[in-house]
């Protein structure tokens, strides 16, 4: 069967358009030193590492938290300023912080130009499980929606999230395509949907073999995710 010439790509964001993990590292080693600056008591008794611990401890407990890691990480602030008698009124600024930071990411070299040579070809869109702020990051111009889990209530893989963005960008599954970095939660995802799936591997590494899974196209780069697009629209 010849597959449909794609209407609408939609993308992960985190290691998708950008490298996060050295951006978090970089936001959680200056948040704990916001807290030592405005809630000591806190920074004195837990380490980044402890707070991680208890984020994750609290996951546990809450599984309903996955869909919003901005919230988890809130709730579980407010347990150690309670537990540790800082002042409550500092949650919202070290919040903000955070947030501000977390936002302090550097596109692939690749990717502006990539986007705004995909966004004359067809419609982009977003369907992200994290926190990340397009409009602070200065991307999103280029996409039609934007959908994240903590606004929509489910995180990837659950199929009713890549469902809901095609309906908001008003394509069939089967017209859409989705470009991500993570296996199970972007390639496995979107084809249970029934959309096509591309795995941005920039790494060259071969984990799909292992997982059994088989996505519609791998890409190193925008480059090549150009010219796979590129080849489809002919259909």
């Amino acid at each position: 069967m010849t597959p449909r010439r794609p209407l609408a790509l939609l993308f992960d964001l985190d290691d998708t358009l950008w490298p996060i993990g050295p951006v978090i590292a970089a936001a959680e080693t200056s948040w704990h030193a916001w807290l030592a600056a405005h809630a000591p008591e806190v920074a004195q008794r837990y380490s980044v590492a402890e707070l991680r611990a208890r984020r994750m401890a609290l996951l546990e407990q809450r599984p309903e938290l996955v869909v919003d890691l901005y919230q988890l990480r809130r709730v579980a602030l407010e347990q150690v300023f309670a537990e540790t008698g800082a002042d409550a009124a500092h949650i919202d600024g070290a919040m903000r912080h955070f947030h501000e930071r977390r936002n302090a990411v550097t596109p692939f070299d690749d990717v502006a130009a990539g986007l705004a040579a995909l966004q004359g070809m067809l419609r982009l869109g977003v369907i992200t499980n994290g926190n990340a702020d397009l409009e602070v990051i200065g991307l999103h111009h280029h996409f039609d929606t934007v959908l994240a889990s903590s606004r929509f209530g489910r995180a990837k893989p659950d199929p009713s999230i890549f469902l809901a963005a095609c309906a908001a960008m008003g394509v069939a599954p089967a017209d859409a395509v989705y470009v991500g970095d993570d296996l199970r939660l972007d390639v496995q995802g979107a084809q249970r949907a029934g959309l096509r799936a591309v795995w941005m591997n920039r790494g060259g590494s071969a984990a799909h073999l292992e997982a059994g899974i088989a996505p519609d196209a791998i890409c190193a780069g925008f480059d090549e995710l150009l010219a796979w697009v590129r080849g489809q629209m002919q259909h």
